[in-house]
């Protein structure tokens, strides 16, 4: 049967209007329990953060494949803002054998940690809680050792950075 621009519309109205229905029943999450936030101590600058971050990475055997300044681009855009930086971390071969073992993966990498300032003046670094995932990935034993490193890296990249650990 070949659907008329009409029966379209009705079709995309009915979608629009049951959709707030099943939204409803989605379980609620609270955004703040899927993050790890540690702030970067009294006495070390951001620059310092990055730098601890990068060698840290560096000597942990995890490439640096992005970084985002985002406030560089809010700025040029003329709009006030704290500082807000992303850096993405990737182990290739690990990224790989996630990715070998199931696509979807793909939606996850690279690993990213997000360096910012708060409204009020607090700094922070924040990335994903990777405990979360790993938990209820079903992962085969090989795979769930690799997670555990990411996991462990990432933490270890993220504390050289809030202590300023060169």
């Amino acid at each position: 049967m070949k659907q008329t621009p009409f029966l379209r519309l009705i079709t995309l109205l009915l979608a629009v209007m049951i959709a707030p229905v099943f939204a409803a029943d989605a379980p609620q999450m609270d955004i703040d329990q899927t993050v790890i936030k540690l702030p970067i101590d009294e006495g070390v600058s951001m620059d310092d953060a990055i730098d601890s971050m990068k060698l840290r990475a560096n000597n942990l055997n995890f490439k640096l494949v992005a970084h985002q300044p985002l406030y560089k681009e809010l700025e040029s855009m003329g709009l006030e803002t704290k500082r807000i930086e992303i850096f993405q971390f990737c182990d290739a071969r690990i990224a790989k054998a996630m990715i070998d073992f199931n696509p979807s993966f793909s939606a996850y990498l690279p690993c990213r940690i997000t360096l910012l300032e708060d409204p009020d003046g607090s700094r922070w670094l924040i990335t994903m809680n990777l405990d979360m995932f790993i938990a209820s990935a079903n992962l085969p034993d090989s795979l769930h050792e690799k997670a555990i490193r990411v996991r462990d890296t990432i933490k270890s990249i993220m504390e050289a950075g809030a202590s300023g650990d060169l």
